[in-house]
């Protein structure tokens, strides 16, 4: 799915889409996540991770095929909502089995680890989508999309894994709500809503900014720089949250965001649009891992699939707001300013994380910091 990053919003505009309407339609593709996340969650915990994983697959498999025949907005936008479920159920499914296998003392460094199968698609993915698309046009693009997908069903078919099956009671927080509202999700919910704004106003701006401002970069390229410096990053934090913990690196991942926001406000060249790449794969890089093991502590196995699902939708809204929002700062303000306040929302994120991300204001600014534990992880 990352080939089609950079290429879909050309191709909106291709067909004739404005400017919010090329927000709405990448917007679109978080109702699929809003929607299926959250059941998804609680199907990866009552059945089977492997189940959900299949079903992430398949639909990746199915929907390009439908950008073959697909050429109005409003269809468009029902495809690419079918799309979202694709990541609701894979990215469920997938952290939830990684976080059953890991080790609770080196549960950062496995999944900081595996979660490098994300950088590695999207280092590779936007430069081949770009390149397929300018050599060959839309039409191979999706069959090539069609057919990776399809590769990685033919081996999630052979997972054998399941979960330790736990009484549904044991925990209070076994309902939708109340994990949603519980302390120990709710702050890092909202930092994940911050950081789906931010990232959805890259994944659907950035190759119209760069096209924009008139420099000769393959947006393909942008992703690929800010992939791999992500896959660098997850090779080191996750190691070291487990010393220092999670909370001292998701202040730096929000930092990150900030400043390479503030750099793409300012970007005027190949060389300040990749350093900006850079800088926010540091970001993300540090960011989705150490959430996400987070998470992880602060949630017992039965209800494990349920607390990332209801976490992540944070980062499914944000998404699901940032085009057709930030869409509408784009058609006023124009691209550039659009990433000043990109650059304003995430140092907004890091002033509640530091202030709000534990039981009270001073632990939350000394586990904000590295210099406390987590108060809501569960003894190991």
């Amino acid at each position: 799915m990352a080939s089609l990053l950079p290429t879909l919003p050309l191709y909106v505009e291709y067909i004739g889409g404005s400017k919010q309407q090329i927000g709405t339609v990448m917007g679109s593709f978080a109702i699929g996540l809003l929607l299926f996340r959250p059941k998804l969650g609680k199907m990866a915990d009552k059945q089977s991770r492997k189940i959900v994983l299949l079903i992430g697959l398949i639909v990746a498999t199915i929907t390009p095929l439908g950008y073959l025949f697909v050429k109005s907005i409003p269809l468009l936008m029902v495809l690419r909502a079918f799309h979202g479920i694709s990541v609701a159920a894979f990215t469920t499914g997938y952290f939830a089995l990684v976080a059953d296998l890991a080790p609770a003392d080196k549960r950062g460094e496995i999944i900081g680890y595996m979660s490098l199968i994300n950088p590695l698609g999207l280092a590779i993915g936007p430069t081949l989508g770009g390149y397929l698309q300018a050599a060959v046009g839309y039409p191979i693009l999706f069959l090539v999309a069609s057919e990776l997908a399809l590769a990685a069903l033919l081996c999630a078919v052979h997972v054998n894994h399941t979960h330790e099956q736990v009484p549904q009671n044991s925990s209070e927080s076994s309902q939708f709500w109340q994990i949603l509202i519980s302390p120990r999700v709710r702050i890092p919910t909202f930092i994940m809503l911050i950081v789906g704004l931010v990232f959805g106003t890259l994944s659907t701006f950035v190759p119209l900014y760069i096209r924009e401002t008139g420099v000769d970069l393959n947006p393909g390229l942008f992703y690929t720089a800010a992939a791999i410096s992500s896959f660098s990053t997850r090779m080191v934090t996750g190691k070291a949250s487990d010393r220092w913990g999670r909370g001292l690196f998701v202040t730096i991942a929000l930092v990150f965001y900030g400043v390479s926001m503030i750099m793409l406000w300012k970007a005027d060249s190949t060389s300040s649009f990749l350093f900006a790449a850079v800088v926010e794969g540091a970001g993300v890089g540090t960011l989705v891992p150490m959430v996400s093991t987070m998470m992880a502590d602060r949630s017992h196995p039965e209800e494990r699939g349920r607390t990332f699902a209801m976490c992540i939708t944070g980062f499914d809204l944000g998404i699901a707001l940032a085009g057709p929002l930030l869409g509408l700062v784009a058609e006023e303000l124009g691209y550039a300013n659009l990433f000043l306040y990109a650059s304003g929302l995430s140092f907004l994120g890091m002033i509640v994380f530091l202030t709000q991300s534990n039981k009270d204001l001073i632990s939350s600014i000394r586990f904000a910091l590295g210099k406390a534990e987590d108060a809501y992880a569960l003894k190991r």
